[in-house]
């Protein structure tokens, strides 16, 4: 592995890195290798770190590093182009090309493999398998046993069918295709009928895809199931009138005790950022930790897609966050 140190250019929130490489990966999928400029090391990432990619027009995304976190020379991601999304990835794909200089943020990671799993379950689903392949390269270096199930229309919607290959000829990687319709591929129910002693499962892909796995692990001990969402589930009719968050709420800076009224039209991070408060914010939609910030007092309706319960009591999420109190004082 190189020894060679970090980049001074990447040492800041953001780092200037170079697409060295796009390939095409699957029907409307292309990969994007980004390196240094200079060859150097890039900051380190765990399995499950995503990257916010910076595109002209002030276009943010959130993508996951898909390549094994051993390779501290690149960053590699994997991106469906969306007709139907909100232009993040069509943008991505006609503006990205090789030898551009791109803007990304540090890796973070809020889909993070536990210790102390004796085997873990991966199950993918389209595009979502991208943490996930970067899961498996770590289970693979850490010498832990796991499978993984990867759903997909058919075979020219999969993505990293080379890299993949050897995983499938081990025993490790079963391929789900199921033709457009989700009754004729991976019964999920089945393969989670039964958790082992010590299993831990891990799941991401699209909404219908995350409902279905959800339900099938119900049943499992707590703290055994994660997930992550690439977009933000849709919440069901009447089901923000049924929650008890106020209209409008005080948030107070605890180091200076300014006050900020946030009225009903507009987020935690909104209302901070006309009254001059600095807080970055990149996904506003609950699934990136961007806008995580500790508060110190005051009851929260969270509304997000990353935190446990563990977390909630000390972090809210500003972009979605609402306060059911009057008053919420934030660690800022």
């Amino acid at each position: 592995m190189s020894t060679q140190p970090i980049s001074t250019e990447t040492q800041g929130q953001t780092l200037n890195l170079l697409v060295r490489q796009v390939r095409f990966e699957g029907r409307g999928i292309n990969s994007y290798e980004l390196v240094d400029p200079d060859g150097a090391q890039l900051p380190p990432f765990s399995a499950g770190a995503h990257i916010d990619i910076h595109l002209a027009g002030g276009v943010v995304r959130q993508y996951s590093i898909s390549n094994a976190p051993r390779e501290r020379h690149r960053y590699v991601i994997a991106v469906l182009r969306d007709e139907r999304g909100r232009g993040g990835s069509k943008a991505l794909h006609e503006q990205l090309r090789v030898q551009d200089i791109v803007r990304v943020s540090r890796p973070r990671n809020n889909f993070h493999l536990v210790d102390g799993a004796r085997r873990v379950l991966l199950i993918a689903g389209g595009i979502g398998v991208t943490p996930l392949k970067a899961m498996a390269h770590e289970l693979d270096d850490a010498g832990i046993d796991y499978e993984m199930h990867y759903c997909a229309k058919d075979a020219r919607s999969a993505a990293f069918a080379d890299e993949f290959e050897s995983m499938r000829a081990s025993g490790r990687l079963h391929f789900h295709f199921d033709g457009g319709d989700p009754s004729a591929g991976l019964d999920i129910r089945d393969l989670l009928n039964a958790p082992g002693e010590g299993q831990h499962v891990y799941y991401c892909g699209p909404g219908g895809f995350m409902n279905a796995c959800a339900a099938a692990a119900q049943h499992w001990p707590p703290g055994t199931v994660h997930f992550e969402h690439f977009k933000a589930p849709e919440r069901s009719p009447g089901e923000h009138a049924a929650n008890d968050a106020n209209d409008s709420f005080i948030v107070r800076i605890a180091r200076t005790g300014q006050e900020i009224e946030v009225t009903k039209d507009e987020s935690i991070a909104e209302a901070l950022a006309g009254a001059g408060v600095a807080m970055e914010t990149s996904c506003c939609a609950g699934l990136c930790g961007t806008c995580k910030v500790r508060y110190l007092e005051g009851e929260v309706e969270h509304n997000d897609c990353i935190m446990n319960d563990e977390e909630k009591s000390e972090y809210l999420t500003a972009c979605v966050s609402r306060a059911t109190s009057k008053l919420l004082v934030l660690d800022l």
